[in-house]
């Protein structure tokens, strides 16, 4: 466990997690990818809102682990998985944290989607 660098050098920066409470799902050309009511929504200064699901709610089966790895000074590293839905092969559009820093361990293992890398993407309350 470490505090965040990041916090401790912009302490003004802010990251809102909040669980949403209803049941959110994903879909890309309409395969559903995630179904989860356990989702948290990230609003974070100067970038898109996020949702992160557990990983047990989303399909594994879709994704495959790369070697790429980030690192953000807020919330720690981040691992990438490709993405594959019917012949869309989408490298590095999903990423979890394994080991967060301690102000953001809510987000420990779950998955984000990077919707603008992922064509035809929805994320949306589940109807």
């Amino acid at each position: 466990m470490s505090k965040s660098p990041g916090h401790q050098q912009f302490p003004d920066h802010k990251i809102q997690e909040q669980r949403v409470g209803i049941w959110m799902k994903v879909e890309v050309d309409g395969e559903v990818v995630a179904d989860s009511i356990d989702v948290i929504r990230v609003v974070e200064d100067h970038h898109p809102v996020r949702y992160y699901f557990p990983r047990s709610d989303v399909a594994m089966s879709l994704l495959k682990r790369t070697e790429t790895k980030t690192v953000c000074p807020f919330k720690g590293q981040a691992r990438y998985y490709t993405l594959k839905v019917g012949s869309k092969v989408l490298p590095d559009t999903v990423w979890t944290y394994e080991d967060p820093y301690d102000e953001h361990l809510a987000l420990q293992g779950r998955l984000a989607f990077y919707e603008e890398k992922i064509p035809g993407i929805r994320i949306e309350p589940r109807a």
